[in-house]
Order: C-alpha cells, then structure tokens, then sequence
C-alpha cells in the first residue's frame, strides 16, 4: 500500500442535516488528527504502558479515525512517558489506511522517523523566540535551518515521509508576550522554503480568539494556500471550539485534537489540555461537517482512557451531557464513514 500521501477528509456519512447558514459555511469535510498520544501522554505524569497505548490506537480506528500522532523521538530521560514511540509507530502501520505522524524535534529524531517508516514527521517551532529557547534551545531561525538538513536527509534516503513545519505559539506566549503576525507568517513561508512540504499553526497557550484566528489564517492562506493544512487549538481560556470554528471559516479541514482534552506544553506555563477530540467531533457533526468519526465509540474510548489515566485531569463537556436524543438514534443508524481518497 502507497503510505506517501494522508487521507482526505471522508465523504460526508454524516445522519444530521446541515445547521450552518450557507453564508458561514467551510469546508463539508475534515479530518481531526488525533494527538493524545504525544501531545497528551508528554504533558501527565503517568506513564500509559505500551500495550494501553496500542489499544487506544486501535480503537480510535475501529472509530474512524485514519491521523494520529503517535509519539516523539526525543531522549526517553526527558519524556519517559513518550520512550517507546518506535514500538507504537511500529504497530500503527500495521493497520490499513492509517497514517501515522511522530514529533521531531531536531535532525537525530527525524533519523529515527526515516528509520522506522513514519508516514509524517512534525517539526515544531516556535514563533515566540523565549519559547523556541525554553523548548528546543534554539532560535526560530535555527530550527528553519534544521528542517533544510532535515529534507536534505529525506531526500537522500528516498522515503516518502511528508515534513510538516508546526508553527507554535502563532497567537502569543507566557514567556514573551505578543507575538508579531508578521513574525509568524515569515517563519511559516521560511520553513516551506527550506523544504517543509506543509505548515501548520498552533496556539500553544491558549491565546487566541476567534477573530484572531480569522485574522492570522485568511493572511496565512492567502501566501500559502493549501500547504497550510491544519490548526492545533488549547482550550486554555474556553475558547478551543469557537476558534476551531474560524479556522474552518477560512477553509481549514484538519484539526489536532486530543481526546478528554489532555496536553499543554512543559515550556508553556499556564497552558492547558489541547481541545477534546470527542467534542470538536461533535460540533462539527451537528453542523453538518463529515468527519467519518463514531462518536459513541469515541466517547466509550474516552471513558477507557479515564480509566487508565485515573487521577489525571481530564477536560472535556460531551462526556458530561451526552450525545443529543436525536443525535444518538441517528448515529447507531449510520455507522461512521472511513477515509476517503489519498490527497
């Protein structure tokens, strides 16, 4: 099977009609890219076993789910939690159509990715230069100039694997404070240039609001185009949706997510969980958005994590009230549609 390319937003399945107005609408389709896995797991002081990992990822597809972030190469003494990304990355290839992403945080983890057949390594950076220093003890332009080693080396050895650029703290930092749009977009077309074949901007803190968030991907998208394919929101000040919701305004049809909303970031004080897979799944759903995604299954997937992960704090609200009576009889009359063709 071709691994080269990720799939794309599934065919609309979806039992619910339509409640967006035409005039607001986005794209019919979207992926959500499950990072519990790595952003979740790095950021908790349990450490989930190999083979609890390896469940979970075989339940979120047998959900639907065809994009998840299943680790990170970085030295197991500084993410113990994150130590055996080789073993998982090694199992999720073994499912059809799954397309398996790792975080890479300099040349020698992207070695490791090329090694183990990853189907996508992201490189992040950091536009905050206080929190590139803190995170990865390295300027913004450092990092640029790692992801041109970084293709050099995939080109040389002929893999496949897609680089993505991910474009942290795009909307500010506890660290440093404002953070220049200018700064950002000239980071995010530096690390194309240098070889990244996609870019993708994230609120590491939970800054950013939904006009923001308008703002910063009509001017991303409009130098870009497509090659900005994903958005990557914390829930840190209750906003995650409403700014997942602008980002899909602006054409925006990939989502990270975690399920029961785990994550934040060890350099970022005060942020907190990532948006909840379950409901972003949910909102997109009810408005008319596919995303080929089994929310009873999803949710039964969230209460197994919570069991694994007990004492943790998890974050989430559909957990709490539930699949709409409607929505519920709908669903277990539609199961969930799989991926569609590879872009």
């Amino acid at each position: 099977m071709d691994r080269s390319h990720p799939w794309s937003p599934p065919v609309n399945h979806s039992p619910l009609s339509p409640s967006t107005p035409s005039h607001a609408r986005g794209p019919a389709r979207a992926v959500v890219r499950e990072v519990g896995l790595r952003d979740g797991l790095q950021s908790i002081a349990t450490v989930l076993p190999t083979a609890r990992k390896l469940e979970w990822i075989d339940a979120a597809y047998a959900a639907g789910q065809r994009e998840i972030e299943v680790g990170s190469f970085v030295p197991a003494r500084l993410l113990p939690q994150l130590a055996d990304t080789a073993e998982v990355l090694a199992h999720a290839r073994t499912l059809p159509g799954l397309f398996a992403s790792v975080l890479v945080p300099n040349f020698k983890g992207a070695e490791r990715a090329l090694e183990c057949g990853a189907d996508r390594m992201i490189v992040p950076l950091s536009a905050s230069h206080a929190h590139s220093l803190a995170n990865l003890r390295k300027t913004p332009d450092e990092v640029v100039a790692e992801v041109a080693r970084i293709r050099a080396l995939r080109d040389a050895t002929g893999r496949k694997t897609l680089i993505e650029g991910g474009v942290g703290t795009a909307f500010g930092c506890t660290l440093q404070g404002e953070v220049a749009e200018g700064e950002v977009l000239r980071l995010m077309q530096a690390l194309l240039d240098a070889g990244a074949d996609r870019v993708s901007l994230a609120d590491t803190v939970g800054y950013a609001d939904p006009a923001s968030v308008q703002r910063l991907f009509e001017k991303a998208r409009a130098r870009v185009g497509d090659r900005l394919w994903c958005a990557h929101f914390h829930d840190t000040r209750g906003m995650g949706l409403a700014n997942a919701y602008a980002a899909w305004q602006t054409g925006i049809e990939r989502f990270d997510a975690c399920l029961a909303g785990i994550g934040g970031c060890p350099h970022a004080p005060g942020a907190s969980g990532n948006v909840a897979t379950e409901d972003l799944a949910f909102m997109l759903e009810r408005m008319g958005v596919s995303t080929g995604l089994d929310l009873p299954a999803l949710l039964a997937l969230r209460q197994c994590v919570a069991g694994w992960l007990a004492g943790e704090t998890l974050h989430g609200t559909l957990w709490q009230a539930g699949l709409p009576k409607v929505q519920a009889a709908a669903t277990a009359r539609a199961p969930a549609a799989l991926a569609g063709q590879p872009l």
